[in-house]
């Protein structure tokens, strides 16, 4: 069960990973003086944050709803979860910077560079755990695996899963720079680079996308 369930993630561990302020963000540690230390524990940070998150949005939902219906029903809870992202769309999108407007990022990302790794954890941390993006897409992941009727040994193994595959970015930049030389910091410099540029176009497709599937699943009953 836990690799049906898995697939079902993988649209939102894809959302997760996909951010664009934390690829940026990882990517600014790790072009540091102090990357060899900070890199690692700004990952660290990461995963641990998001292992929090999403571990508490399961256990507050608890396995699911067990009732059967013999009508067709909403899933409110998901119609809820799509709708709050499809506003986050709305919000970025009507915030991004018009023509000729010069992109400002977070104020607290020009301290990045210099972050030693305590700073580093409790940064990688915040960006997951305490992002209120991440938490709708861990309220929507733990949704999926409450409705599973997964045992606690297959619940916990999900949520590693979801949250290995939400990290894929963030540690997959960490091991490039510092094992993938030259080339590899060229490529994230250069990703670097487009994720500053579209990030807003970016992060709102990611959220529509998103939002538009769990309105769907909500809302599926009632065309099945």
């Amino acid at each position: 069960m836990v690799a049906p369930t898995l697939g079902e993630l993988l649209p939102v561990a894809l959302a997760v990973a996909l951010s664009p302020i934390p690829i940026i963000a990882v990517v600014v540690v790790v072009g540091s003086p102090r990357a060899k230390t900070s890199g690692p524990a700004f990952a660290l940070g990461w995963i641990v944050g998001l292992l929090a998150v999403t571990t508490v949005a399961v256990l507050l939902l608890g396995g699911g709803d067990d009732t059967v219906h013999d009508e067709p029903s909403i899933d409110w809870l998901s119609v809820g979860l799509g709708a709050l992202l499809l506003g986050l769309a709305g919000k970025t999108w009507a915030g991004r910077p018009r023509p000729g407007e010069e992109l400002k990022m977070p104020s607290w990302m020009e301290t990045l560079g210099s972050a030693p790794a305590g700073r580093a954890i409790g940064l990688g941390a915040a960006l997951s755990g305490a992002n209120p993006k991440n938490i709708a897409m861990a309220l929507a992941a733990a949704t999926t695996i409450a409705e599973a009727g997964l045992n606690q040994s297959e619940a916990s193994a999900t949520v590693v899963g979801f949250v290995a595959l939400g990290s894929t970015t963030v540690v997959g930049a960490v091991l490039i720079a510092l094992f993938g030389g030259r080339r590899g910091a060229a490529a994230l410099a250069s990703l670097r680079e487009f994720m500053t540029e579209h990030n807003v176009a970016i992060m709102v497709v990611v959220l529509v996308l998103l939002g538009g599937k769990l309105v769907g699943d909500g809302l599926g009953d009632l065309f099945a």
